[in-house]
């Protein structure tokens, strides 16, 4: 069993050596991904079901046990959590009335980008993140199409691994005029008062990217600067942004809430409401400034 230990102040003893074990999950969940997403015919129909809160697939399902099984293999149950989007729903019927006890939870999105998977856009997904108390520790997120793994540990950095084991360190663009700055945005999911934001707000390129994990790995790889969630009749869940968030403050960004506090996760209501907002940090308060301005202008 691999031994982690918090040393107090942001140190954890046995933190690389847990990062590489998810890397390796990540990188066997992305294969396994990348099957379905070809129709190899040793993965069968992807069985496709329009639940309320989106579709869901085999791939889903099938990347959901393998990343469990092998993170439960190496690290139990006693000392960890899990919370993963394909599983919540069955905990006091999708709704988790507490936070779960552990203080070191897994939280794992087995496809981020479920309808891009579907529409064979590419812009998919695997996000694995562990949390203590309430904090991402070490993430990994696989953008299959592009054969790589973006990861990180607190206090790390961010590195991405290409399929022939090459690993580079990376950092978000040095880009501080607010006005040059590029906002990463969906296709879809897009209302008429977020839609209201981005027209108003400074920065005018727009860069379109399915997934949460795409998005934050497209401002890692500086190509674009800003991503704003802006919750309406749904919002996104800890799954969505766990891991995303550690390799963007890792790689030099900003993930906060629209007031500047840092994101919390296992907090029970697994939604994270509200308007959260990411960027490649250089101008993150003047954008959260111009933001709640708008938006109070919007709301009222």
């Amino acid at each position: 069993m691999t031994e982690l230990k918090y040393l107090g102040e942001n140190q954890f003893e046995g933190l690389e050596e847990v990062a590489a074990i998810a890397r390796s999950v990540a990188w066997g969940a992305a294969d396994i991904l990348r099957s379905y997403y070809r129709g190899e015919p040793h993965t069968g129909d992807l069985n496709i079901e329009n639940k309320k809160e989106g579709p869901v697939t085999a791939a889903d399902i099938a990347v959901n046990h393998y990343i469990l099984d092998n993170l439960q293999a190496a690290f139990g149950t006693q000392d960890f959590g899990y919370l993963s989007e394909e599983t919540y729903k069955f905990q006091s019927k999708g709704v988790l009335s507490s936070p779960l006890p552990e203080a070191w939870i897994w939280i794992v999105d087995p496809l981020d980008g479920t309808r891009d998977f579907i529409d064979k856009t590419g812009e998919y997904a695997v996000q694995i993140a562990l949390v203590y108390q309430g904090s991402p520790v070490l993430a990994a997120v696989a953008w299959p199409e592009t054969e790589k793994v973006y990861y990180a540990t607190k206090g790390g950095g961010t590195f991405v691994e290409t399929r022939d084991g090459l690993i580079t360190q990376v950092q978000v663009s040095d880009r501080n005029k607010l006005e040059d700055l590029s906002i990463i945005v969906s296709r879809t999911h897009r209302d008429d008062r977020f839609n209201n934001l981005l027209q108003q707000l400074p920065c005018k390129n727009l860069k379109y990217v399915g997934s949460v994990g795409c998005k934050i790995a497209t401002i890692i790889e500086q190509e674009a600067d800003i991503y704003i969630s802006l919750s309406g009749k749904s919002a996104p869940k800890d799954w969505d942004m766990a891991a995303p968030e550690l390799i963007l403050t890792e790689a030099g960004g900003k993930f906060t809430y629209l007031d500047g506090s840092a994101l919390k996760y296992n907090r029970g209501d697994v939604h994270q409401w509200g308007c959260l907002v990411a960027s490649n940090g250089h101008c993150h308060d003047d954008l959260l400034a111009q933001t709640k301005q708008i938006l109070e202008k919007v709301d009222g």
